[in-house]
């Protein structure tokens, strides 16, 4: 699949240069990452990061990263509309200060590697996050206290959001070992990103990656994001708890390992 080319300048008149470059297989592969978007939003977070890597495979990352931003969004929305009860604001009050330290990490991080470093980071983080979550696991005792783990949460869940937008895998991770329960995981998860999200909006404006062609993009694919969002909402209610952290750490490794690549 080739690359579809940059927008030269802001505006909704690139709407029909970037139309015009994507090939049949390269919107395929865009509306499935957008569903995909839509299903993580809603059910098994961890399939959010196959939705960058795909549109990683059609875009360059950097216009990646902005044009999954908005669908994001709208996956956030649909999510905090279901599970808008089932959020620990506590935990997200602890964890605010570290992600935003993290984004702002994350922004300088953009502004100077090229992709190739940019995804392979991102990649060898969630595999390390996963193998401690493991080991924690076989433990009697969970490593450090609450803050620590919030701190350092924290910070990678921000940096991993604002430079590939899959900071979905490691606030899984960070739940995941504070044992919540299935609704209130997805309803913490969903306001989390919801306000996360919204926050880096305007960084991702000032680094260009967002302008009038991705927006435009969006706006074509919002469709499949809603598809997703329904779809989640129906498996959902058929996933228990252990199958769904199970697929949880499933999708973060395979998601991991294609950022490697």
């Amino acid at each position: 699949m080739r690359d579809a080319p940059r927008p030269v300048s802001p505006g909704w008149r690139n709407l029909a240069r970037v139309i015009e470059g994507l090939s049949g297989a390269d919107w395929t592969v865009l509306a499935l990452g957008a569903l995909l978007v839509g299903l993580a939003k809603t059910s098994i977070g961890g399939v959010a990061s196959i939705s960058v890597a795909l549109f990683a495979a059609v875009l360059p990352a950097r216009e990646s990263s902005g044009a999954l931003l908005p669908l994001l969004i709208t996956g956030d929305l649909m999510a905090v509309g279901a599970y808008r009860r089932h959020v620990d604001w506590a935990a997200l009050l602890r964890l605010f200060p570290s992600v935003a330290a993290g984004v702002l990490i994350g922004v300088g991080f953009v502004a100077w590697v090229d992709d190739t470093v940019m995804r392979r980071t991102i990649g060898g983080l969630l595999l390390a996050v996963v193998a401690v979550h493991l080991w924690q696991r076989r433990r009697p005792a969970r490593v450090g206290s609450g803050r620590t783990r919030a701190l350092v949460f924290g910070l990678l869940a921000g940096f991993t959001t604002m430079v590939a937008n899959a900071g979905g895998a490691v606030m899984s991770l960070y739940l995941l070992a504070a044992g919540y329960p299935k609704l209130r995981f997805l309803g913490t998860t969903a306001w989390f990103f919801f306000i996360v999200n919204l926050f880096k909006v305007p960084f991702s404006a000032s680094l260009g990656l967002i302008d009038g062609g991705s927006l435009g993009l969006n706006a074509a694919l919002i469709p499949a994001v809603i598809v997703g969002g329904l779809l989640g909402r129906i498996g959902i209610r058929h996933v228990d708890q252990a199958r769904f952290e199970r697929l949880v750490l499933l999708f973060t490794v395979v998601s991991s390992l294609n950022l490697l690549r």
